[in-house]
């Protein structure tokens, strides 16, 4: 069992749903980043996703676009996203850490490399939005078969006949993407999302997250109600963005959580 499996099990054996945060790491620089990052399991946090800035991030919306460019004209690279997991890993190795990112800074250093570091890093989990189930080869079955989970996105536009091939490689937890269109675009509404839920659960045993469009703690309240968690990233980005220290944001980040363990 990987350390998000664990995760999983023990918020079920505790009738408890997930709360997932996203950050981008080197934002606005490293150093604040990873004391971020740090401060997340205390700010309730159960698994946390880090993101790895890229130049063309085509499913992100201008909110974590702008973080990955201030991260990438900060120094950010795939090895100092990888650094910062092993430094978190120095006081703390329960909380579950998931890459999120694209396929291109993982080509370019070698997927056996970059398995390899990231397991040795302490990365439990890749999240990688621009590969399709067709190409599981290149890095999904890899990483599955190197001890890393393989989370897949599912959206409303995943019909009956896309659904069991999106879940067929899947592993860890499915992310159900709650709106049409890119990060940070709209609000997710609970009445919306729980059919789609229902749909996916009916079609796997694996926890289904929701992310996009929540950043209040009302609506991951609503949410996590309907699902076995949600996950807030564009506000989050968004209050880091703003300059605000880091104990502000790990204060925001506690609404969001706290909100999240009510639904």
């Amino acid at each position: 069992m990987t350390r998000i499996d664990q995760k999983f099990a023990k918020l079920k054996s505790e009738g408890r749903k997930a709360f997932v945060s996203y950050i981008m790491g080197g934002d606005p620089d490293l150093e604040t980043s990873l004391a971020v990052m740090k401060g997340l399991p205390g700010a309730g946090v159960d698994i946390i996703e880090l993101g790895v800035p890229f130049t063309d991030p085509m499913a992100d919306g201008p909110t974590i676009q702008l973080a990955g460019q201030r991260a990438l004209d900060g120094g950010q690279t795939l090895a100092l996203t990888l650094d910062m997991v092993r430094r978190f890993r120095e006081g703390d190795d329960s909380t579950p850490i998931v890459l999120m990112g694209y396929y291109n800074p993982i080509y370019a250093r070698g997927v056996d490399q970059f398995l390899n570091d990231a397991k040795s890093a302490g990365v439990d989990g890749l999240i990688v939005v621009d590969l399709p189930p067709e190409e599981d080869s290149e890095l999904c079955i890899p990483a599955q078969a190197a001890g890393l989970n393989f989370i897949r996105l599912a959206t409303p536009t995943t019909d009956a006949k896309r659904l069991p091939k999106v879940l067929q490689n899947t592993s860890g937890f499915v992310y159900y993407v709650s709106i049409t269109g890119i990060t940070g675009a709209a609000a997710a509404q609970a009445g919306d999302v729980a059919p789609e839920v229902a749909r996916i659960k009916a079609a796997t045993d694996l926890p289904v997250i929701v992310g996009f469009g929540i950043s209040t703690p009302e609506t991951a309240e609503a949410i996590a109600s309907v699902a076995d968690g949600c996950v807030v990233g564009s506000a989050i980005v968004k209050e880091i963005a703003a300059g605000r220290p880091v104990a502000e944001v790990l204060a925001y980040v506690r609404t969001l959580s706290d909100g999240a363990h009510r639904g």
